[in-house]
């Protein structure tokens, strides 16, 4: 029995998003058979729309615009530790050499 390939990771434009989702929410046809219809994970189309529900303020959560806040200021604070960490090496080294 042989595994299926992974399939690559996709990226897709917001627009494309929103027409997902927006076919989705008419209700003519159901998530998994608009996932089917444009080749998409079930899964990816799923959060698609619960996604679009907290950013409509219809469900609890954080919107993108939060979401997106969030990494930046997660990899903002991962670089200040970063330059934490050498300024403290370079202060044990210089305190070293001073001696």
């Amino acid at each position: 029995m042989g595994k299926k390939k992974p399939r690559p990771r996709r990226s897709f434009t917001p627009q494309f998003k929103t027409e997902i989702v927006d076919l989705c929410r008419r209700g003519d046809r159901s998530v998994g058979q608009v996932a089917k219809d444009f080749d998409l994970t079930e899964t990816a189309v799923r959060d698609w729309v619960r996604q679009a529900q907290v950013d409509a303020g219809e469900r609890d959560g954080l919107t993108s615009s939060e979401r997106e806040e969030l990494a930046a200021l997660r990899r903002e604070n991962r670089r200040l530790r970063e330059d934490v960490e050498v300024l403290k090496r370079a202060t044990a080294f210089f305190a070293t050499e001073t001696r």
